[in-house]
């Protein structure tokens, strides 16, 4: 490993979690929470993005995202909404988003969490080699999932900034990525769009205020 800042004056260890939550579902908040546990973060920040750069549209408008992410975050006081995205009404663009948040907390180590789908895609990323001098990259990935199954691209980024211990990857500031197996829900928020188009009185994948808030505003009907 031979591409990470060294630790200087850091304070606290915070998390992101970025995506659409449209809708945040329990698969969003179980993930969050076993991540952030398993990190020993104190901050775990919820991160919607308004136009994701590999996505043209979104299902839900910012406001109502905004609005069920932050009942999430009323209810677990580890969770915080950061929509500074939502505000942009443009692309959306992590390196962006996370410069500013170094700079708002200088002496925070950030841990960017990902699932592996996106990580396959990182190196197609905006600046993706300054998003990694900003923060650790953390890429949930299922039990048994098969390393050798990666692209080119992305081997030969594990070579240069993979980490296997968490106690060394927070001897460094930013610059490393290390795996984390995840047992939480697999399911997608397109999923859940279509169950609730199927059955809008019951759906066990979202949390009771987030349901609804969906059946109160009519979200996601024809």
């Amino acid at each position: 490993m031979n591409s990470t800042k060294r630790v200087s004056e850091i304070k606290k260890n915070i998390a992101i979690m970025g995506g659409t939550f449209d809708p945040i579902h329990n698969g969003h908040i179980e993930t969050a929470k076993e991540t952030a546990t398993w990190l020993n973060v104190e901050q775990l920040f919820f991160l919607p993005a308004h136009l994701p750069p590999h996505k043209n549209t979104t299902t839900a408008s910012a406001k109502h995202r905004t609005a069920m992410v932050n009942l999430v975050c009323q209810q677990q006081p580890l969770f915080q909404l950061d929509n500074r995205e939502l505000k942009r009404h443009s692309a959306s663009y992590t390196v962006k988003s996370l410069r500013e948040i170094k700079q708002e907390q200088p002496n925070s180590r950030v841990f960017f969490i990902i699932g592996m789908d996106s990580f396959l895609n990182f190196t197609l990323w905006h600046q993706w080699q300054t998003i990694l001098s900003l923060c650790h990259i953390v890429v949930n990935i299922r039990p048994g999932y098969q390393l050798n199954q990666i692209n080119t691209a992305t081997q030969q980024l594990l070579k240069n900034h993979q980490i296997d211990d968490l106690a060394e990857i927070k001897q460094q500031d930013a610059g490393g990525i290390i795996f984390h197996q995840n047992q939480s829900l697999n399911i997608s928020s397109s999923e859940i769009r279509q169950q609730l188009l199927s059955n809008k009185k019951q759906n066990n994948h979202l949390t009771e205020c987030v349901h609804h808030y969906i059946i109160e505003k009519k979200l996601y009907q024809k």
